[in-house]
């Protein structure tokens, strides 16, 4: 096989043909064909390069489209399962909260009406022991009142005692005394018997013991007044204790009474404060219960605390989960946009392989038409005569008329200008303004 300048694969004998008509040309236009078969060779091989080149990237894009592809649908199907947890976690988010709500109203209803009665039931309680305390500290005032009493009247009757006492130690000391006076008159007797005797012994001495009679009449006359006082005194002090025998009998009496009717009270005042006791008791017993109750309350309160914590972490979760959906989501769509982008470059490079594969088939599968093998134009169809001449397509390598080639173009394995067919013409045409 060898090459002709104008195209790339011809017979021997083609060859041995153009070697003879070639041999008629010129040097110079032999070395100009030269020139072009070598461009021609190069152009071939760097399209064949750049073929090669488009085969690998189309292999490694169809590759990479393919690994998208993949990815893209396991994306889909891990979004897919996260919608489905998402709504599952959605319900059962619902459902927990509702159960919560439910539980809290009914909690809170418990606990105010459980409340209501306590208060109403305090109040009652507060009321009684307030109306009874008032009683007990009345009947206390009344019992210290009358135990001042009792110790006044103790008082009084210690101190009457004790005047007792006193006046009998007077009269006692007054009897003592009066013993005392009569032995003193009993020795002044003696006295003025031995008196009288020694006056007649002597005279002088009987007028000093007259003297001395005298003052001791006196005396004797002021004793026998202090004693009718004394008497008259015992006789008073007789009938006062007489009288205070009688109003201490009847002081007895009424504190007797007065006593008996305190007992009463007081037994009336332990019996109010037993059953003050029992029912403090049993408020204090309802009371535990009510903070049992409450501590109980609580207890729920905290865990649908814990729960409502619980539930704040799911939300959490699936904000996390809705964040990540987004980071898939933009991830999927940039992915998308990479993957229409890669369409479309690959869609520009099979456009550019179409193109590269007409170029080869304009430049591998035309074959230059002889001379003797037209008699008519291919396009329209009139035959060939001394006026109507022959002419090549440089593209296609038919045979046209002048009429029907008589544009110019510049071609890859032509530098400069040079005939073309119409249907050509407007091919390369189409083609430059596609690929602009």
């Amino acid at each position: 096989m060898s090459v002709c300048p104008l195209c790339h694969l011809f017979t021997t004998c083609e060859l041995f043909t153009y070697c003879f008509f070639f041999s008629v040309l010129s040097d110079s236009k032999m070395t100009a064909i030269l020139d072009q078969k070598h461009y021609i060779e190069e152009l071939n091989r760097h399209l064949s390069c750049t073929v090669t080149d488009l085969q690998a990237k189309m292999d490694s894009l169809e590759k990479t489209n393919s690994k998208l592809i993949e990815e893209l649908s396991a994306a889909t199907d891990r979004i897919n399962a996260l919608r489905e947890e998402q709504d599952q976690l959605r319900q059962e988010n619902a459902t927990i909260l509702q159960t919560s709500q439910r539980k809290e109203e009914v909690t809170l209803q418990d606990s105010q009406v459980e409340l209501e009665t306590y208060r109403q039931s305090r109040q009652g309680l507060d009321e009684m022991y307030n109306v009874v305390w008032k009683q007990y500290k009345e009947e206390k005032r009344i019992r210290q009142d009358l135990q001042k009493e009792l110790e006044l009247q103790v008082g009084l009757k210690q101190e009457m005692e004790v005047a007792m006492k006193l006046l009998e130690k007077d009269i006692h000391e007054k009897h003592d005394t009066l013993a005392a006076l009569r032995q003193q008159l009993e020795q002044v007797k003696s006295l003025n018997l031995q008196m009288f005797n020694k006056s007649q012994e002597a005279g002088g001495v009987v007028q000093k013991k007259e003297d001395e009679t005298v003052r001791l009449q006196q005396k004797m006359s002021q004793m026998e007044t202090a004693m009718k006082e004394l008497e008259l005194r015992l006789q008073n002090s007789e009938s006062q204790r007489k009288n205070t025998d009688e109003g201490q009998k009847n002081l007895r009496l009424e504190m007797k009474g007065k006593m008996d009717a305190l007992q009463k009270r007081l037994t009336d005042l332990d019996t109010l404060r037993s059953g003050l006791e029992t029912e403090l008791s049993k408020e204090k017993e309802q009371r535990q219960n009510l903070q049992r109750e409450l501590q109980r309350e609580q207890d729920n309160s905290s865990e649908l605390r814990t729960q409502l914590q619980q539930l704040q972490g799911l939300q959490k979760e699936l904000l996390d989960l809705r964040q990540e959906k987004k980071q898939l989501q933009q991830l999927c769509e940039e992915q998308e946009q990479a993957l229409q982008e890669m369409g479309l470059h690959l869609s520009q490079s099979k456009l550019k392989m179409e193109d590269f594969k007409e170029v080869n088939k304009a430049l591998k599968g035309h074959a230059w038409l002889k001379d003797d093998e037209a008699t008519q134009c291919k396009q329209c169809q009139k035959e060939f005569s001394i006026s109507r001449r022959k002419h090549h397509c440089r593209n296609c390598g038919d045979i046209y008329c002048n009429t029907c080639s008589s544009n110019e173009l510049a071609l890859p394995s032509y530098p400069k200008p040079v005939r073309v067919c119409d249907i050509c013409h407007s091919l390369l045409l189409q083609r430059s303004s596609t690929s602009s």
